[in-house]
């Protein structure tokens, strides 16, 4: 590519040595995680080879000027470039002395293997005899400088990797070879020679061999890595803006693949699956540190103890090379003192000295980053609030997890390493397109490759489970699989994958594509078919986060629930209520369907009631039964709401047995199925309407509800107080003309049963119109008492888009910026956010002391509860798993809230 033009320029490149930094770790935003970590890690005096970092701002000029590098940058380049060439005594481009560089990715969050990478940069045909005369190691220098062709022909050049892969297979097969330590200098350089014939092949010209023109090159692909597929979608993924950009890292090259004295590895400070004070990691002898995250090579570990626990015949860093182990030891404490995090750090031992390459805040499991924060606040390096604040809370579903029933049948196909904690059953799936397709068909899979690459992120994003053949617990299958909190097994060599056929072998056994297979990523342990699975133990360490967690919060949180199994696991996630009981969900059981039916098809009001009274006992029973679970917490009940319809047969098949079941003619009930239908019934007649049509519905509920909470609160011995919800209001008078029959209703039960009611009336608000005249929903003393945001209909009917047609329009949104994310998922703060603040503020100012929730699913999505926190909410209701998610994002929301007033108080 072209490079860029000289003229004075704003400052965009930062240098760090070891001692000596432009940057610092508060600096992420402009120099991206990775920049201003090794920043920080320069200025604590580690070990860190010297090299500089040019701003995410560039990254920005980039893009703006359509892939061109901005004028300017050049000089600031070459400065910093002898800079590292004076601190490391070798000089860019030199044939006597060269200086080899590293060109590296780095955004502001941490996107482990999306963008791009290129080492030894700076060799060519005449350098590398330099490197070679220099190290005294012929077949070091050649190893390097083909690990370089092959990383600039597929990151810069774009011949696709698997070119030369094949030829080094070939080579190896062709020389009787299995390992890449097998081969010498002279085989290198005939493997070097056919990368570069590839190469002319392919392009029409030659492998570059100006050393200005590599690194130009290779900053320039490592900006355009920024907007690859599988780095856009690991932004979308992880909701991490477009605009951040990336940074790029250019640093002097140490060597792991210098010999048996050097290394290469992965560490972390503790335990990411599990959270155990213990270093993690991998590492392998000459190598370099493509080969422990790519998963090619299987690596070895890192501890002694790792080593036994894996029976892993071959040795441990800390066995190995005992006095670089004892620096590591060190290096590790002061970053994890310095950072007060559990660290991800990756090294390079070069002839017996250790290098630090990277340190950032590790990528870890629910279940880590519960215990992690845990530990930390009883070691005094955290507060209580810190751990709270410490902890993803849409990473909690990871807790809620099924593992496998150690009591269970179950057949043991093989075992691996157990990468990312969690079981999974699914069918075998080979491709991550099959992945994504099949989930899209509602289908469970596992998918299974020799090793994942970064291409594969949607599958795994799709899949139950992951499989690898290859790779370690540090591998990109691994560190992807426990962001995502995905159950993944890597590693299992006793398996025989051909992508082709589509089947693998395990010893005799083989499967196909389809087989159920099940694994296990907390021992690594595949299983055939289907296994028993047991559910999550809240306890222990999530019990006293949880508990920090509610003694920080303000928000109650209650759940969505319909039926008494719903109520019960809402109940154990520790819900503080039902915030929407559905009632027409009552409806849908075999024995009930049919009076519904009757009903529906009934032509008169005394036909209708009729078969109500069939209904009402059934009713009854349920609110009972949510009423004793609840055990006096209030329980919101929403009348009904969905049109008609819904309960009627859709198909011709059925049509008959329900007409026999009905006693009805069959024409009578299609003439009835074709009354009821509409062009558009999310608008047309439920809710409030349904119920001002025919009253005797709404009646028949309120008794249920009554009559439910009278008995109830006998069998409970303490007071019940149902809240009835009116749904899809826009007018005053539809609310007043409801509440006047559930008034009655109240009245006439307390007249024949000799009891005292209590009980609360309010509206859910999910029309515009419902939010502009709130004020007149709240007024007097037979206003409603409650509002509860129904946010699912609102978002629908403030941006007039249909949820269940929406998904082609949103994926086109997304990508064109429209919208950053999902307005279904996290609330449009701007847009459906200002209408319900106003509904808020006006329903206040009628009724101080109105209560006010959410009962949509936006409930239970963080971004949005800290919107309703900041709204002035009593309380969100979610869907029973989401509680415990819940529960922490209103304490991070209410924490977050007190630092910001602190902070304005202080300034």
């Amino acid at each position: 590519m072209a490079r860029p033009s000289h003229h004075a320029a704003p400052k965009w490149v930062y240098y760090f040595a070891a001692g000596d930094a432009e940057g610092s770790a508060g600096m992420k935003n402009l120099l991206g995680g990775k920049g201003a970590n090794l920043a920080e890690m320069a200025s604590l005096g580690l070990p860190v080879p010297p090299g500089f970092t040019i701003t995410t701002e560039v990254c920005s000029l980039y893009y703006k000027n359509g892939g061109k590098l901005p004028d300017g940058l050049i000089p600031q380049v070459e400065r910093a470039l002898v800079k590292v060439g004076e601190e490391t005594g070798a000089s860019f481009g030199s044939e006597d002395n060269p200086l080899l560089v590293a060109v590296r990715s780095g955004s502001r969050a941490s996107m482990p293997g999306m963008m791009d990478t290129i080492l030894n940069l700076g060799l060519n045909d005449r350098t590398v005899l330099g490197l070679a005369r220099n190290s005294n190691d012929e077949r070091f220098a050649y190893d390097s400088y083909r690990r370089f062709i092959q990383m600039y022909g597929d990151v810069v050049l774009g011949l696709d990797h698997s070119v030369f892969e094949d030829i080094l297979d070939n080579f190896k097969n062709l020389n009787g070879v299995s390992f890449d330590t097998e081969l010498d200098a002279d085989n290198w350089r005939s493997i070097i020679a056919l990368y570069k014939e590839a190469i002319q092949d392919a392009l029409g010209k030659p492998f570059p061999q100006d050393t200005g023109e590599q690194l130009w090159g290779a900053i320039g692909a490592v900006f355009g890595s920024w907007q690859n597929a599988r780095a856009v979608t690991y932004r979308r993924l992880h909701a991490i803006p477009d605009d951040w950009g990336t940074a790029v890292n250019v640093q002097a090259m140490v060597f792991g693949n210098m010999g048996n004295t050097s290394a290469t590895g992965v560490a972390f400070t503790r335990n990411p699956s599990t959270g155990a004070n213990e270093i993690y990691g991998e590492y392998l002898v000459n190598a370099q540190g493509e080969d422990v995250v790519s998963g090619i090579r299987t690596p070895q570990a890192l501890t002694a103890r790792a080593r036994r626990e894996a029976e892993d015949p071959n040795p441990s860093l800390e066995e190995e090379m005992p006095g670089s182990f004892h620096e590591l030891k060190l290096i590790f404490a002061a970053l994890e003192n310095r950072y007060r995090d559990m660290q991800d750090i990756e090294f390079t031992i070069q002839n017996g000295k250790v290098w630090m390459l990277q340190t950032r805040s590790g990528k870890r499991t629910a279940e880590a980053a519960v215990k992690i924060a845990v530990d930390m606040t009883e070691e005094g390096i955290i507060t209580r609030d810190d751990a709270v604040l410490r902890v993803d809370p849409s990473g909690f579903t990871q807790l809620l997890h099924p593992t496998i029933d150690p009591a269970g049948q179950k057949e043991l196909l093989t075992t691996g390493l157990p990468a990312s904690p969690g079981a999974a059953t699914g069918e075998i799936v080979f491709d991550s397109d099959t992945a994504e397709r099949l989930k899209q068909q509602g289908r469970e899979v596992i998918l299974v490759r020799t090793e994942t690459s970064p291409e594969d992120i949607h599958g795994m994003h799709a899949s139950a489970g992951i499989l690898t053949a290859r790779g370690g617990m540090t591998s990109h299958a691994a560190v992807v699989a426990r962001g995502m909190g995905v159950p993944c097994v890597s590693g299992a060599g006793a398996l025989r994958i051909n992508e082709k056929a589509e089947t693998l072998s395990i010893g005799q056994k083989q499967l196909k594509a389809g087989d159920v297979i099940t694994i296990d990523g907390a021992t690594g342990r595949v299983y055939a078919g289907a296994v028993p699975m047991r559910q999550p133990q809240l306890s222990g360490d999530f019990a006293r986060l949880i508990a920090w967690a509610d003694d920080a919060r303000g928000l109650t949180v209650r759940a969505n629930a319909d039926t008494p199994k719903d109520a019960r696991q809402a109940r154990s996630f520790g819900a503080q209520g039902i915030g929407l009981c559905r009632t027409e969900h009552m409806f849908f059981d075999a024995d009930r369907i049919l009076a519904m039916r009757e009903m529906i098809c009934a032509t008169t009001e005394s036909g209708r009631r009729a078969a109500l009274a069939k209904i009402l006992p059934f009713q009854r029973s349920d609110f009972i039964e949510l009423f004793e679970i609840m055990e006096g917490l209030p329980v919101t009940i929403r009348l009904l709401d969905p049109p008609l319809h819904e309960f009627l047969p859709r198909h011709e098949r059925e049509l008959e047995g329900v007409a026999e079941a009905l006693k009805l003619p069959i024409e009578k009930l299609k003439l009835r199925i074709a009354e009821l239908s509409e062009f558009n019934p999310m608008l047309g007649l439920r809710g409030s309407r349904l119920a001002i049509r025919y009253p005797e519905i709404p009646e028949m509920q309120a008794r249920a509800i009554f009559e439910a909470a009278i008995e109830a609160e006998k069998r409970l011995g303490q007071p019940v107080t149902p809240e009835i919800m009116i749904p899809l209001v826009a007018y005053r008078r539809e609310f007043d003309i409801l509440a006047a029959i559930i008034r009655a209703t109240a009245e006439s039960i307390e007249n024949e049963k000799g009891a005292k009611l209590s009980y609360q009336l309010g509206t859910m608000i999910e029309l515009p119109r419902a939010c502009l005249r709130a004020g007149e929903f709240a007024e007097g003393d037979d206003g409603a008492e409650f509002f509860s945001f129904g946010t699912n209909d609102l978002t629908q009917t403030i941006l007039g888009l249909s949820r269940d047609d929406a998904a082609p329009i949103l994926s086109a949104y997304a990508s064109q910026g429209i919208f950053e994310t999902d307005p279904f998922v996290s609330i449009d703060q701007e847009g459906v956010g200002e209408l319900v603040r106003t509904g808020v503020t006006r329903g206040r100012a009628a009724r101080p002391l109105l209560k006010v929730g959410i009962c949509g699913e936006h409930g239970g999505d963080p971004a949005s509860i800290a919107f309703f926190q900041e709204a002035g909410f009593d309380y969100v209701s979610c869907s029973p798993f989401r509680v415990p998610v819940a529960r922490l994002a209103a304490a991070q929301a209410a924490i977050r809230a007190s630092l910001t007033k602190k902070s304005e108080d202080t300034n």
